[in-house]
């Protein structure tokens, strides 16, 4: 036995007590996920900053306080989350309960990325406790100071027993997908994403993958430029462009093309200095690996603004590019760094025909003031999240759902959504042994009689103008038995729920 099978085990046979499922232990361990972020704040931002030169308002906004008002959130609702909730019944079965009950998987794993190490690891790991699950963390071997302080820190805080942190490479990944888990959550490129998929394949374990692609911003001439300007460079450029839902490209009418350029390069500078690489607000890239990727992508098309590298600090200064061609490398692949190609198309509808040759994105941008066209850009193509005049901010509201489409991920997370995510959605009909000689129409031997009662019972009708003048006799009956259940203690069997 290796030892991952040995702490994957360990793990499940915890799982298997029943020590997660109550609320006790879940309040428990997100309050001690919230100790930790608050106690921890000074170290998290010092390790973000070795891993990526993170500037601390981008850490403390992007990884400390997203992640902790995303856990906030969970802890002020997880009591009505977990409550039964109680669905429709037909006519038949007025008389008994029906709901869904949220239960946790078993043992969830979760893979993490390197450029917001803090927050996609812990924000998903929120939902999988909410949810009562046991959790195996991965973190990214890329961003290592942060990787390292999870696991010497964390275990500190949680339930040691319940929740592991792993860490390693590739070898160390490899090693635990040949386990068995009951979810796993992965955040990261569309290619391991593919791997993931295929060993939770071999065990029909359910996944959410978040990945990213090439989310497309989309700008025509009713905008105020200087406006657009600041919202694309602040969304193209925090941490260096390493955001998966950061703008990839930009898509424009001739007519605006140099205008728009222009007031995005005094943005910069504004933004960043005259020589970014002096700048505290500007992070760096994550490796020399990806260095050398993102440089090569520099040679398509022509830079208009910026193009500055360094070597040794693994420094690309803010650049935009001109006249790249569809075919060129740039737009072939998703950037994940600080160059932003500008594309002209002639009008909306070859805007949304470039969007739509490509794989559906991560996130979609439009800037327009006129109505019609964004809801002819939204109804005509499709992406994971959309965010009108501006960018990344619909990912900051924890009432709406954050996840991918078709190569750009599975699933969708963040508040109610990350609770949803990690528990199964279990049907439960609990009848009473009273009222059997309405039951009997279902029984053999059948009869041409019975099958017009239970027919008339149990059909559903589509909804009109008199829906409501047509089920008012089943409203009567309805009231009706429901009196005679409550004088004739019918029903005294249904179960009760209690947090």
């Amino acid at each position: 036995m290796s030892k991952l099978t040995e702490v994957v085990g360990g793990v499940r046979a915890v799982f298997m007590t029943g020590r997660t499922k109550p609320i006790e232990w879940r309040r428990q361990q997100l309050n001690a996920l919230l100790k930790f972020l608050e106690e921890q704040r000074t170290s998290l931002v010092k390790v973000l900053y070795e891993d990526l030169k993170k500037p601390e308002s981008e850490a403390m906004a992007f990884e400390l306080d997203f992640t902790r008002n995303d856990l906030v959130d969970i802890m002020n609702h997880l009591s009505d989350w977990m409550k039964p909730e109680k669905v429709k019944k037909p006519f038949a079965l007025m008389l008994d309960d029906a709901y869904i009950m949220r239960e946790p998987y078993g043992v969830a794993l979760i893979i993490g990325t390197w450029n917001y190490p803090l927050q996609l690891m812990l924000s998903p790991m929120a939902g999988a406790l909410a949810a009562g699950n046991c959790v195996i963390l991965k973190p990214s071997e890329v961003a290592p100071k942060t990787a390292q302080f999870l696991e010497e820190t964390l275990p500190k805080y949680l339930d040691k027993d319940c929740i592991k942190v792993i860490n390693g490479g590739v070898p160390e990944t490899t090693e635990l997908l040949k386990e068995r888990f009951d979810y796993i959550f992965y955040t990261g490129s569309s290619g391991v994403g593919k791997i993931i998929y295929e060993a939770a394949a071999k065990n029909l374990t359910p996944v959410t993958l978040e990945l990213g692609g090439k989310s497309p911003a989309f700008v025509d001439n009713t905008c105020d430029l200087t406006v657009v300007a600041n919202r694309l460079v602040w969304g193209k450029f925090s941490n260096a462009g390493q955001t998966c839902i950061a703008p990839d490209y930009v898509l424009c009418t001739p007519d605006i093309k140099d205008t728009l350029l222009e007031v995005c390069g005094k943005t910069i500078l504004k933004f960043y200095g005259d020589d970014p690489i002096n700048s505290d607000s500007y992070a760096r890239i994550i490796n020399r690996r990806h260095f050398d990727r993102l440089k090569a992508l520099m040679s398509s098309g022509q830079v208009k603004f910026g193009g500055k590298t360094d070597e040794a600090s693994n420094y690309i200064e803010p650049t935009i590019v001109v006249d790249v061609n569809p075919t060129d490398k740039i737009m072939q692949e998703e950037i994940f760094g600080p160059i932003l190609p500008v594309i002209t198309v002639k009008d909306v509808d070859e805007a949304i025909s470039f969007i739509n040759g490509k794989e559906k994105p991560l996130s979609l941008y439009v800037f327009s003031k006129n109505k019609k066209v964004v809801d002819k850009i939204l109804s005509s193509t499709s992406s994971g999240g959309v965010t009108v005049n501006d960018t990344l901010m619909h990912i900051t509201l924890s009432s709406l759902p954050f996840g991918g489409v078709g190569y750009s991920g599975i699933g969708s997370y963040h508040g109610k959504f990350s609770f949803d995510t990690f528990s199964h959605s279990r049907g439960c009909l609990f009848r009473s042994l009273a009222g059997e000689k309405l039951n009997e129409l279902r029984y053999p031997p059948y009869t041409e009689k019975k099958l017009s009662l239970l027919t008339w019972m149990m059909k559903t009708s589509l909804k009109s103008n008199r829906f409501f003048l047509a089920t008012l006799p089943l409203v009567i009956i309805g009231i009706l038995l429901g009196y005679l259940a409550t004088v004739f203690n019918i029903g005294a069997f249904s179960p009760k729920f209690h947090n």
